[in-house]
């Protein structure tokens, strides 16, 4: 009978087997892990790297060093430079990423599994689990402070709802940001999906310098949100967004051929039938080293639409697929899309793979 093996020895093997034998023609040391997984704060202790590949008495990783294993076994080129790094996003090609995205659910599987475990029904389909998560685009391997940038609602549209006065002794904080059903879908799934990361909401007034070098999702458009007019202005864009001169201007989303797309109301009561969204993933123009996104509508529904089609479980996965079938090799990627109501005004969320959603796509990549 085999004795009994401490918890963590298999991913202790596992991490020792990837340091020693995943490229054989190189020699990975441990300084190396310790220089790349510590980055700009300098070397994590070697004693530290050691205990995490010790069987006898393993100690379990995080999962942000998890997440940093996998990015720095993912491609060779982590130890081409000294001191050893970790490729940021925009550097790595679509191979490099699919490759660290497996081997992060390895990781995390190896370390918590539990989260493997729970019984489901008869013909139930997969429970999703944070390791299958890191194959997504809000997954952030790094695992840095992420802010997602809300506009604020102007003062004519706060005055007309309760609890916004702040001497009101039910004054509600979260009333005076703009899309909040937004909101409150990609800050769930992003904290569900980044479980070491920091991840906050801040006004667009509120953001202070220090904000402006983590991973940020800016939700919202021009007209509310300040720093994603800032932002648009550094990127150069494929795709505008007009700003109303109004409220009851619909505005609308040119390109660069010249095409402008813009909501679609009913005649008869002004109602939102179909909305125009946009989403885009790339390089921060404040911080090489981090990502931008931005998800933003004409109209509040909108946004919420761009959120939804990374974030709903049913279409979540196709709408990734199309991501990596369509830029397999972009470090920055755009999608101009519709985004439907259905007949209790309710958003539907768009599916990528249906081609009349789309108004337009590009990335570096396509545009070469």
């Amino acid at each position: 009978m085999q004795p009994a093996q401490p918890d963590g020895a298999r991913l202790a093997r596992r991490l020792r087997k990837l340091r020693t034998q995943l490229w054989p023609e190189l020699k990975v040391t441990q300084q190396q892990i310790a220089e790349a997984l510590g980055g700009e704060h300098g070397p994590l202790s070697l004693s530290l790297i050691s205990s995490w590949e010790s069987t006898r008495n393993p100690a379990l990783p995080p999962a942000s060093r998890l997440a940093g294993y996998a990015a720095f076994f993912a491609t060779p080129r982590s130890v081409e430079s000294s001191p050893a790094r970790l490729l940021g996003e925009h550097e790595m090609t679509g191979g490099e990423r699919h490759a660290r995205e497996e081997l992060y659910a390895e990781l995390f599987s190896l370390r918590f599994p539990g989260e493997h475990e729970e019984d489901e029904p008869q013909g139930a389909a997969p429970a999703r689990v944070p390791g299958d998560a890191a194959s997504g685009t809000w997954f952030f391997p790094d695992q840095r402070p992420i802010i997602i940038v809300s506009g604020s609602l102007p003062k004519r549209f706060r005055e007309r709802m309760p609890f916004t006065d702040t001497k009101d002794p039910d004054y509600v904080r979260s009333y005076s940001l703009a899309d909040l059903d937004a909101l409150l879908e990609v800050h769930g799934h992003i904290r569900a999906v980044n479980p070491a990361a920091e991840v906050r909401i801040c006004r667009s007034e509120e953001m202070v310098e220090d904000d402006f070098t983590s991973h940020l999702v800016l939700i919202g458009g021009v007209d509310w949100n300040a720093v994603n007019r800032d932002i648009t202005r550094r990127l150069d864009l494929p795709v505008r967004q007009q700003r109303r001169p109004n409220d009851e201007d619909a505005g609308g989303f040119s390109t660069v051929d010249g095409q402008v797309f813009e909501p679609v109301l009913d005649a008869s009561n002004g109602s939102l039938l179909e909305d125009v969204a946009h989403f885009f993933r790339g390089k921060s123009p404040y911080n090489a080293r981090r990502t931008v996104t931005l998800c933003n509508g004409m109209f509040g529904r909108g946004t919420y639409g761009a959120v939804r089609a990374l974030t709903d479980q049913k279409f979540r996965d196709r709408n990734e697929n199309h991501i990596r079938q369509r830029f397999p090799d972009a470090s920055a990627f755009s999608i101009l899309m519709r985004v439907r109501m259905n007949v209790n005004g309710a958003v539907v969320t768009p599916d990528w793979t249906q081609d009349d959603g789309l108004l337009h796509e590009w990335s570096p990549v396509t545009e070469a």
